[in-house]
């Protein structure tokens, strides 16, 4: 269904990958092992038609070539994404992430049964229909992610990643799901750094060097490889003289760590002693803790923009609802609207800001009238001159001995 051929992508000089070639059939399971930097993601971009780079070579879809296409056209064709990050609208409910999965020609007819297979496969996200996605866990996230790829009724499912950031319980149920998409009747092109668990699920493998496919194998055989055990798996693999796959570097041996110091004093305890040594010598007052500031109030939330549905598609008089009455061009504008980043501030001139007023400056205290006692003044200043007159006076004089009666 899905064949690349000397599929080739570069980024001005820097060539990310190199004469790739790869196929995945009707309900397989295919992974893609690699270590970061490899090429594994600009894979998957160059096969979706969302690569930033220069992208040369074959992709072809049930025969159909598909490189040089518009990436709305190569999910018409059945080629469906899942981003690493999952990339769900946040603010939008569980099933309106889920409808807009549906806008694709091929997947409007088929809405409604599409929309139950993924109920069916994630029982969690119908009994969650209604709850808006940001308050989901990274599971429960990632199976929108998935479910509103299969909404556009794909033939191939590509996905980026799927288990990034998630605990190992989910990782597992994640991958359980993966099966029953599978049973369905879906090719699976996976990317995954979880190497075992991927593997386990998958029924062939390739593994990506350096920008090249570098070796083919059935999953069970690549799980029992020594060189794939060694490089993905985190076994012991192969002996010092076993085989190694050209290109598989095995991973480096750890340095041996200095000895560490007999266990003794912290620098704290010592310094510590030395301060209690010293005499008189008093440990500094704890200052308080500082007072809590309480944070300001949120601003009020700006309102909504006006939603204003973009015209129906192929000229068609009127738009067609989906399923249980939610109208999919409607919805489509709503989440390009919350993408774009718009601003929910009204049309029309905006006031200007108020400026600030100049602090006042400080004023002087007044100088006291003293012109009703100036007699006074001059009198206490003539009596305190008069006084330091007779002060030098007495100190000029030379003290005599002191005089004694005779008897």
């Amino acid at each position: 269904m899905l064949e690349v051929k000397r599929l080739s992508a570069a980024y001005g000089q820097h060539i990310a990958l190199e004469d790739v070639s790869l196929r995945v059939g009707r309900g397989e399971i295919v992974v893609i092992l690699g270590a970061n930097g490899a090429g594994k993601s600009t894979l998957l971009k160059a096969i979706s038609g969302i690569c930033e780079g220069k992208v040369s070579g074959s992709v072809r879809m049930n025969g159909h070539e598909v490189v040089g296409e518009r990436a709305d056209r190569i999910v018409e064709e059945g080629v469906a994404l899942v981003p690493e990050g999952r990339g769900i609208f946040a603010d939008l409910t569980v099933e309106e992430n889920l409808l807009l999965g549906a806008y694709p020609g091929r997947a409007r007819d088929e809405e409604r049964a599409n929309l139950g297979r993924v109920y069916r496969l994630f029982p969690k996200l119908e009994e969650r229909r209604g709850q808006v996605a940001r308050t989901m866990s990274g599971g429960e996230q990632q199976m929108v992610a998935i479910g509103r790829a299969m909404m556009s009724n794909p033939a191939i499912l590509t996905l980026d990643e799927p288990s990034l950031g998630l605990s190992p319980l989910l990782s597992k149920e994640l991958f359980q799901s993966l099966k029953a998409v599978r049973a369905t009747g879906i090719g699976i092109l996976l990317v995954e750094q979880n190497a075992r668990a991927s593997l386990a699920i998958a029924d062939r493998g390739y593994l990506l060097e350096n920008a090249h496919i570098i070796h083919e194998d059935t999953a069970a055989n690549l799980m029992r490889d020594p060189a794939v055990q060694k490089a993905y798996l985190g076994g012991a693999g192969a002996s010092a003289a076993g085989p190694r796959r050209a290109g598989v570097a095995a991973p480096a041996a750890p340095m041996p760590s200095a000895p560490r110091p007999a266990a003794g004093p912290s620098p704290s305890d010592i310094a510590a002693a030395a301060i209690s040594s010293v005499p008189g010598s008093r440990p500094a007052p704890t200052p308080p803790p500082a007072p809590k500031v309480s944070p300001p109030p949120p601003p009020p939330p700006a309102p909504p923009p006006v939603q204003t549905a973009p015209p129906p598609r192929n000229g068609s008089a009127t738009a067609k609802p989906g399923a249980h009455g939610i109208e999919i061009d409607a919805l489509v504008a709503r989440a390009r609207d919350m993408s774009s980043g718009r601003s929910a501030m009204p049309a029309g001139p905006r006031p200007a800001p108020a400026q600030p007023r100049p602090a006042p400056a400080p004023q002087r205290p007044a100088m006291p009238d003293l012109s009703s006692h100036g007699d006074r003044l001059k009198e206490v200043l003539a009596e305190i001159e008069e006084a330091a007159a007779r002060a030098r006076s007495r100190s000029t004089r030379s003290p005599g001995p002191p005089n004694r009666d005779i008897d």
